[in-house]
């Protein structure tokens, strides 16, 4: 029996007048998936993740999400969506006047469905599960970009989504933390079974986590298949991970 795809990209199309940024891309994405979409900047990557939880809309074409359109959602039920579909912005998009705990707290306090005992639990169990246990007090400017990352992941963690979305996860960072970033996404994938779509320029973040690769060029798909058979087979892949693509292109 065939899978079918908890999320899918239909003939997407996304124009501005002054340019384009997607060109009928059509893409999708199985449980338990753990993929990397490459490619140089501005070629509408982030934007296709934003696609996903519905913060922008296409031009034209179709976002469905475990089989429910996501352009046609109310806001209510938009909002059930990104209890499911965690992400992870570039710049981990703390609240600075707030410490850990109570940015953390914020979104399941607005879902207000918990007891304070149960948030307090959740905290405690995704800042353990991200390895910041016992920094619930500070705030995001005695943080490091490390951390901030990890505890925005902690934050989006919280919802217990099925799908988390990585926007540049390790952009800034030093390689101590790219690499305690990179084994977090991996973990989730390979150890909770989460499935991960994530944004990235870093070959060996995407080496290390991810096992389905896409390239994006020009607003369309180039390539899209296991990572390891693409470097071998796709003229196109490796230029890009080679870093051969300025010159050639």
């Amino acid at each position: 029996m065939t899978k079918e795809p908890i999320i899918q990209i239909k003939n997407i199309s996304l124009s501005f007048p002054e340019m384009v940024v997607h060109r009928d891309i059509s893409l999708d994405i199985f449980a338990g998936d753990s993929i990397t979409i490459l490619g140089p900047s501005g070629t509408g990557k982030t934007v296709l993740i934003k696609m996903i939880i519905g913060l922008l809309k296409p031009t034209s074409g179709e976002v469905i999400a475990f089989g429910k359109s996501v352009l046609n959602q109310k806001e209510e039920d938009l909002t059930y969506l990104r209890k499911k579909i965690g992400i992870l912005f570039q710049g981990a998009a703390l609240f600075d006047s707030l410490n850990v705990y109570e940015n953390i707290a914020y979104s399941l306090r607005e879902e207000g469905e918990l007891a304070e005992s149960a948030i307090k639990q959740i905290i405690e169990e995704k800042l353990e599960l991200v390895g910041l246990s016992g920094v619930e007090k500070k705030y995001p400017p005695q943080l490091s970009g490390g951390q901030k990352k990890r505890i925005g992941l902690a934050r989006a963690l919280a919802s217990s989504p099925e799908v988390m979305l990585f926007d540049e996860p390790t952009t800034g960072l030093d390689p101590t933390s790219i690499r305690r970033i990179d084994d977090l996404i991996s973990k989730l994938n390979n150890e909770l079974g989460m499935t991960s779509i994530s944004v990235t320029h870093d070959i060996q973040s995407a080496r290390r986590i991810s096992k389905r690769w896409i390239l994006m060029y020009d607003g369309r798909i180039l390539a899209d298949g296991p990572a390891e058979q693409l470097l071998e087979e796709n003229e196109d892949v490796r230029r890009f991970a080679e870093g051969r693509w300025a010159v050639e292109i």
